[in-house]
């Protein structure tokens, strides 16, 4: 994963493309190219039978420019970077803004490729983008873009509560627990059944110590750690999805139905039929029928002594 910083100063992270991928996306395409250019040839020779020599020298090498240089360049800027390699691998050209590629760095990205893989048979490009820390190639640091994956891994299903675990999950108090801390615990979870029993039990032991550190009640006597993690993730995922309906099924504390809106004039407190002397405001409307108010003298604030 890489981080970059886009034109209004926020950082986006973006999983930069590995040079296998990129590698084998280029394959793709030059094997695309080739076919075209054996094409191209097999149509100008035959054309040469009935042209000027010349003429067709002249058709083949436009033919040989538009394959190498215009293919990635048109592909690029028309599909937003993607060419029909990096489509199959799920790759995207973009510039180091994290924004769409533009059509001046795909043909300066496509002008260096024809250097690099045409003529140097691709030396610069390999070298280049194994000392770049994105994995650039000329192409790529001339023009100020990065080739990132939009496929991204396929994640684990959350944990699942073990009903044996259910009643005593109800009553954890959760808030020392760390977003950090819940993050391993679920990255543990996710590769449990991929470690060895010897390591599955060396870390499942210590992400449990750490969390029983935090949370509490401890968990019952003969839990094993995954259980009690599986337990503690999965509670902690059920209250935030609480929380979260709850957000959603509250009113706004504003508006036709809230409060402070209603029942107010400009007219302020106490004042309410009557008009305001030398502004030009309307006395406010008369109000409905509420409590009986008592015949008390009006206080200060306008208020009435109720009977």
């Amino acid at each position: 994963m890489s981080e970059v910083v886009t034109g209004e100063a926020v950082v986006v992270e973006v999983r930069v493309a590995q040079l296998p991928s990129r590698a084998l996306a280029f394959l793709i395409d030059w094997a695309v190219q080739w076919a075209v250019i054996i094409l191209a040839v097999v149509l100008v020779s035959q054309a040469s039978l009935v042209t000027d020599e010349s003429l067709a020298t002249g058709l083949l090498i436009l033919f040989v420019v538009l394959v190498t240089v215009g293919y990635p360049v048109a592909f690029e800027t028309i599909s937003r970077g993607r060419s029909l390699g990096k489509l199959a691998l799920g790759l995207r050209v973009v510039s180091d803004d994290g924004g769409p590629v533009r059509f001046r760095q795909a043909l300066f990205r496509g002008l260096a490729g024809f250097l690099e893989f045409w003529t140097f048979l691709g030396a610069p490009a390999l070298i280049t983008s194994l000392l770049n820390q994105r994995g650039k190639r000329l192409g790529d640091v001339f023009a100020g873009t990065t080739v990132i994956g939009e496929r991204s891994p396929r994640q684990a299903p959350p944990p699942e509560m073990p009903p044996a675990l259910a009643s005593w999950a109800a009553t954890l108090e959760l808030s020392g627990l760390s977003d950090d801390l819940a993050n391993t615990a679920r990255q543990y979870l996710s590769r449990w059944h991929e470690l060895s029993p010897q390591t599955r039990d060396e870390m499942g032991l210590r992400v449990a110590g750490q969390i029983s550190a935090r949370v509490a009640p401890p968990p019952p006597p003969g839990v094993p750690p995954h259980a009690y993690l599986a337990a503690v993730l999965a509670e902690r995922r059920r209250r935030e999805e609480m929380r979260l309906a709850r957000a959603r099924s509250t009113p706004p504390p504003y508006g036709p139905q809230g409060y402070g809106v209603q029942g107010y004039s400009p007219q302020g407190y106490g004042m309410q039929g009557q008009s305001v002397q030398g502004q030009g405001v309307p006395a406010a409307p008369p109000r409905e029928a509420g409590p009986p108010r008592g015949d008390g003298p009006t206080t200060s604030g306008g208020f009435v002594p109720p009977i």
